[in-house]
């Protein structure tokens, strides 16, 4: 049976107000929703709008079972990436729900990582804070060419995080728990223990997927392990860090200083405790926002409502529903 065509089609999370200019949604009846929606605003939402597809931006919402059951209207969602940890494929086929991916790139976050890594290792936001008060340079920068450089993970991001590392002349140790020694050695690292890792880092910069083994795989007895005054940079995900560990070891002084990039939950809450940390650069899940990335996103998410419309394959399929 041909498909009908989509009636409403809503971008969700579009924080930043840069979906509608990164692709052309002409002919398509969509509707770009800045600010993120509760469960129950969003299910009165759709229901309202008649809303048969959703596009949504990474992993900024969640959508687990027992939300999918209350949106029995759908028939198309667009994930942009061809991954996103968040959302039940199952529930989505037993609904009969379609879910498509789209390309992405993984520089972005690449190049976030060494302005994270540059900024703490030079202290750059606190220098450039006091030049505008009036004062002068303080203190001295950690210097890159000879330092240690430890990547958990090697995946898309933690290898071209390390190929720039070697680029600076760093020396480069890696470990994750499934990496191999021919992983490490591709990439011009040495596979080291978890507890080396961290122990003679100058600065670790974690690229770990997130999931139950991974949740929380960074903690006090792992941070007391590191150098007095090294420093962490987190561009994968939150939770990998107890984040109250993260904070005593900042108060402490036990860390030089820690770059985090992505939180939980997103939005940052406006009481989160790593606001007022010490020595904490704070960006907001920034790693993947760029404009070439973006025009990568939605040009796919709009190849993938046109299809539909046209009643053409779905591109890069996700779920079983999306092959049929």
């Amino acid at each position: 049976m041909p498909r009908a065509p989509l009636h409403r089609i809503l971008v969700l999370d579009d924080f930043g107000n840069a979906a509608s200019g990164a692709a052309d949604w002409s002919g398509l009846p969509v509707t770009f929703m800045p600010r993120k929606l509760d469960d129950d605003e969003l299910v009165a939402l759709v229901t309202a709008e008649k809303a048969d597809a959703l596009v949504l931006i990474r992993e900024r919402s969640a959508f687990p079972a027992s939300l999918v059951r209350r949106l029995p209207g759908l028939r198309l969602m667009v994930t942009t990436g061809m991954r996103n940890r968040v959302l039940d494929l199952d529930a989505c086929d037993a609904a009969g729900i379609a879910v498509c991916g789209t390309p992405s790139l993984a520089s972005p976050t690449v190049e976030l990582t060494w302005g994270l890594i540059l900024s703490l290792a030079r202290a750059i936001p606190q220098q450039e804070q006091r030049l505008r008060q009036g004062a002068w340079q303080q203190g001295a920068g950690l210097g890159l060419e000879g330092a240690v450089l430890s990547v958990a993970g090697l995946g898309r991001i933690g290898a071209g995080v390390a190929a720039i590392g070697r680029a600076f002349g760093m020396r480069l140790l890696a470990w994750s728990p499934n990496m191999t020694a021919a992983t490490a050695e591709a990439a011009g690292a040495e596979l080291v223990s978890k507890e080396a890792l961290f122990r003679q880092a100058d600065i670790l910069t974690l690229h770990l997927g997130l999931g139950p083994a991974t949740r929380g795989i960074v903690g006090a007895a792992d941070l007391a392990l590191m150098r007095r005054g090294a420093l962490l940079v987190n561009t994968a995900r939150g939770p990998l860090v107890d984040q109250p560990a993260l904070i005593a070891a900042l108060r402490s002084g036990q860390l030089g200083g820690a770059a985090i990039d992505t939180h939980e939950p997103e939005p940052m809450p406006a009481d989160d405790p790593i606001r007022e940390a010490p020595n904490a650069l704070l960006t907001p899940h920034l790693g993947y926002v760029t404009q070439q990335n973006f025009r990568h996103y939605f040009d796919g998410a709009v190849e993938c409502l046109r299809a539909w419309n046209d009643d053409a394959p779905l591109p890069r399929p996700l779920n079983t529903a999306a092959k049929a």
